[in-house]
């Protein structure tokens, strides 16, 4: 019986220090600078910036931040804007962060309030690895379709849309 539980353990030892790997190379190919709650700094999201909340401390959902809300695309298709609280709800992160660039001032494109709006209330054919939130985002902020599966895939394209490192700020309380 100790066996498999050491089998388990080994692997998730493996995973942790596959994530911890991943995260470097991010670092060292400079697509980010502060991955979320690496930094304290806070900053007040405005309409556009691309905020994220983590699921469960292995992954990271996305969203565009627009009136005080969170558009998002939902794991049923349905594009919807949502309050911060309800972003956090059922995960297991409790702080949400905004892609910023190395002044901390949030990354915001200049179509992705519209892009955002007009997706609003629609249906997009949810998939986790051809159809997500990360790509959601990316096609808000560029205007363009492209496969993103991976929150770290969504950092090197944000990093190339607005020429700068992401560095992942807190959101201040006060707009939580």
């Amino acid at each position: 019986m100790p066996l498999p539980l050491l089998w388990l353990g080994a692997g998730i030892a493996a995973a942790y220090a596959g994530s911890q790997i991943a995260r470097e190379k991010q670092k060292s190919d400079g697509h980010i600078r502060h991955f979320p709650g690496e930094h304290q700094s806070e900053v007040t999201p405005v309409d556009g910036s691309v905020v994220c909340c983590g699921i469960y401390e292995l992954f990271q959902h996305t969203g565009i931040w627009l009136d005080g809300n969170i558009v998002e695309l939902r794991g049923n298709g349905l594009i919807r804007g949502i309050s911060p609280s309800r972003f956090l709800a059922d995960r297991s992160g409790n702080r949400i962060f905004v892609a910023c660039d190395d002044a901390l001032t949030p990354l915001v494109a200049p179509d992705a309030v519209s892009n955002a709006l007009e997706r609003l209330y629609t249906y997009s054919e949810y998939d986790l690895v051809s159809n997500n939130c990360h790509r959601f985002v990316y096609e808000c902020v560029s205007g363009h379709s492209r496969r993103i599966t991976r929150f770290a895939e969504l950092n090197a394209a944000l990093k190339a849309q607005f020429q700068t490192p992401v560095h992942w700020q807190p959101v201040h309380p006060s707009r939580r």
